[in-house]
């Protein structure tokens, strides 16, 4: 609907109006910044100069405590203000920029006018009027904007519902202050708005744009009900950035009770960490948590195994198909990562509650002092319908009294009084401070000395025990490496195939202190059953990024070690990209988790990353890929080339960067199948033009120009993306489709394809 000219000057007016008053409070906020900033300094500076010390008697110190108190709490209050001020001063100028997007007169059916309400990244009181300049798009009534078109509607608030008609639907590009786009729109977010956001070129951070959320995307991100939120979405739906805006919305709606460090969201990489990090920030919240599944896992197991990380696996999975012992790698990779092999794992755990544990023996000064079969047996005496968490609690203490007798005969030993003669003078000056604290020195007695030369020996045997009480605190004196090579050595019912090499391989990893990546999350299920599941409380939302990543034991694990978090998982099952994943079709195995009346899922089928050109194309390569919905945003199509060989594929790329980077594309991916592919492709094509080989360690996400791994650009967008060789042989397997398909959905603007020899199938398809 077409906006007239006096009521676009009319809203500019009004936009100079809220600037002119952002602009006021900046100045003020700034002032106030600055004085609490001097006053904090000046507090530290002179922080002992107002605090009465003394220790003279008990009131004395009494009043002392009391002073640096006082004086703490006063530096305290004056942080927090300094804090709230800074916070409240970023939001200022964010929305001086741009101060709202959107506005809706809505009219309460017990209301005779409507409201005007305006709608921004942060909420913008006028005190004096009692009025909302703008409202934070969190808001209960700001979810009309997202939901619905002019005419009936209603919007849920802690106090009910609230119904009415809406009688405006109006969109805004507003930038430094002026109005750059003004229109009225229908029952989605207008196609101009959207057309102007997503034909930007792609930056090295994902912006979040609150402006452009859809219907079915804003279900999902204020939805507080569902134990378990699934969210299929096809590539460039926007999973992740919905996402993120659901941290927010959660922050914002239970701002009371919840804060950024009980969210955790688990990310496919660390680049892509740094990718979605500024995201929160610009709206105004602190950052989540971020992790990844693979950080986990080396912070639990790392200092035990050389552990395998999932690309590494990848990286085989893609490159040792000529190898020994493939076949069956590749069967257990998909084997370990099932429920089935988890309650495998539970039958073993249950008949080590009766026997086969494996202990350690326990040596000190290089002689055993309790014996492997001393622990197991005095563990096999405890109760046996206890736990068997609280039976090795009840192992450990016994083991901690028994260190205390033993620690006492060696008080006495010859080697004890040999190490006391090798004492420096602060040991010595150690014991003899701890004496006379004790009152037990007289006048230069042989009283004195002996129990000088008892608390010396006391404090040499002490230090010498602390490891192993240390270690026996650790429950390592059990030998949890060789109970999980012990499942291996034994006959399994229902052995998958290729059972006997499986083990062989899993075997022969553990000898070398190796942990295959398939392997790491069962291993620590077993550890945790055995010793108690450090399980984390204190997080309430966990939100997994590419789900499709995960094993159905992962998903499984997850909920055990967030017993009382509500989960949000995301994915595309067509980029499920690894081994244990193939031939998954959906997230049944994650649905299965909790009942169905507490979860909920969301399929996302409309595309906005892409040009209707590339979407067309590349939904093509993929089973039921005509469901996905491409947005109505032209582009150039998507091209395809044979060359005759290496030479001349370089040869082409190089003319292909070039010429992309003449059109003003900044953010240029050359993506190939492997790592190994990528060292070749970066050496061959650094000599002429810069570019930066990505890689499993590289930490941040740039612009220019990179060569990148598939499976390390999935979750990232690029202007252009030249897919480096589409050719049979490098595609041509069934289970690298979906490999194919991701790198090709990583394109915004722009997608070309190269290939050597025969064409891949997948690009056949394509076509």
């Amino acid at each position: 609907m077409s906006v007239t000219e006096q009521e676009w000057q009319d809203e500019q007016q009004r936009v100079d109006r809220v600037v002119d008053e952002i602009g006021t409070r900046i100045e003020s906020l700034q002032e106030t910044v600055g004085a609490t900033r001097e006053d904090i300094v000046d507090i530290r500076k002179h922080f002992w100069d107002d605090v009465t010390v003394s220790f003279e008697d008990v009131d004395d110190v009494i009043e002392t405590i009391a002073s640096m108190r006082q004086q703490a709490e006063v530096l305290s209050e004056r942080e927090r203000r300094h804090t709230h001020a800074s916070n409240q001063l970023k939001k200022l100028i964010r929305l001086e920029q741009s101060p709202y997007f959107g506005r809706i007169d809505f009219k309460d059916d017990s209301e005779s006018t409507s409201d005007r309400i305006y709608l921004g990244i942060a909420t913008l009181l006028n005190e004096a009027e009692d009025e909302f300049l703008v409202y934070d798009w969190r808001a209960p009534v700001s979810s009309l904007y997202y939901d619905y078109p002019p005419g009936p509607a209603h919007y849920e608030t802690p106090g009910g519902t609230v119904a009415g008609e809406l009688e405006l639907k109006r969109q805004y590009m507003i930038r430094e202050g002026h109005i750059r786009s003004l229109f009225d729109t229908g029952v989605t977010i207008g196609d101009e708005l959207l057309q102007e956001v997503l034909g930007k070129q792609a930056d090295h951070q994902m912006k979040s744009i609150v402006a452009t959320i859809q219907r079915e995307q804003n279900q999902m991100i204020r939805n507080t009900q569902a134990r378990l939120l699934v969210v299929q979405g096809a590539a460039g739906s926007g999973k992740t950035s919905a996402a993120l805006q659901r941290v927010a919305y959660l922050l914002y709606r239970f701002r009371e009770v919840l804060s950024a460090n009980q969210i955790v969201l688990f990310s496919p990489n660390t680049m892509f960490n740094s990718y979605v990090s500024t995201v929160l920030p610009e709206l105004g919240e602190e950052n989540m948590q971020q992790t990844t599944f693979v950080d986990y896992l080396e912070h639990r197991l790392g200092r035990m195994f050389d552990l395998e990380d999932p690309l590494t696996q990848m990286e085989y999975s893609l490159t040792a198909m000529q190898e020994p012992g493939y076949e069956a790698r590749i069967a257990g990779i998909q084997y370990k990562a099932t429920t089935e092999f988890m309650e495998v794992l539970e039958r073993y755990l249950s008949n080590l509650g009766h026997e086969g544990l494996l202990f350690k023996n326990i040596k000190f000064r290089g002689e055993v002092i309790y014996s492997a079969d001393q622990l197991r047996e005095q563990f096999y005496s405890f109760q046996g319908s206890l736990p068997l968490p609280n039976r090795m609690k009840l192992l450990a203490d016994w083991l901690l009294q028994q260190l205390e007798v033993r620690a006492e005969e060696e008080l006495t030993k010859e080697w004890v009084e040999e190490e006391i003669q090798l004492l420096d003078t602060e040991s010595y000056l150690q014991a003899y401070r701890s004496l006379r604290k004790k009152k037990k020195f007289t006048q230069n007695s042989f009283d004195d000395y002996q129990r000088e030369e008892e608390k010396l020996a006391f404090m040499v045997v002490q230090e010498r025990f602390k490891k192993i009480r240390a270690r026996v605190r650790r429950l390592l004196f059990l030998d949890l490496p060789g109970i999980y090579r012990q499942l291996f050595e034994r006959p399994l019912e229902n052995a998958p195939q290729h059972w006997a090499e499986i083990c062989a391989q899993t075997i022969d990893r553990l000898d070398r202190a190796e942990l295959a990546y398939e392997d790491a999350t069962p291993y620590l299920f077993m550890k945790e059953r055995i010793e108690g599941f450090q399980t984390n409380t204190s997080i309430r939302h966990v939100f997994v990024d590419e789900a499709q990543d995960y094993s159905a034991f992962q998903f499984a694990f997850l909920k055990r070690l967030f017993p009382r978090a509500k989960m949000t998982v995301l994915g595309d099952f067509n980029q499920a990209i690894y081994v244990h994943a193939a031939g998954s079709t959906g997230f049944t195995a994650v649905s299965a988790l909790y009942p169905p009346e507490e979860t909920e899922a969301f399929i996302l089928t409309r595309s906005y990353r892409s040009t209707r050109p590339i979407v067309e194309f590349t939904r093509r390569m993929i089973p039921g890929g005509e469901r996905i919905e491409p947005f109505n945003r032209e582009g150039l199509p998507p091209t395809v080339t044979h060359v005759a060989d290496h030479e001349d594929l370089h040869a082409h790329i190089l003319d292909r960067i070039r010429s992309l980077q003449a059109a003003g594309h900044q953010n240029i991916a050359v993506i190939c199948k492997t790592a190994a592919e990528s060292r070749v492709a970066s050496e061959a094509l650094n000599g002429t033009i810069p570019v930066r080989l990505i890689g499993q360690e590289t930490a941040s996400f740039e612009n220019g120009t990179v060569v990148i791994p598939a499976y390390l650009a999935k979750g990232v967008e690029f202007d252009a993306v030249i897919l480096y060789n589409g050719s049979a042989d490098v595609y041509g397997r069934e289970s690298e489709r979906r490999l194919f398909y991701t790198a090709c959905t990583r394109a915004m603007h722009e997608l070309h394809v190269y290939y050597t020899g025969e064409m891949s199938p997948f690009l056949q398809q394509a076509l």
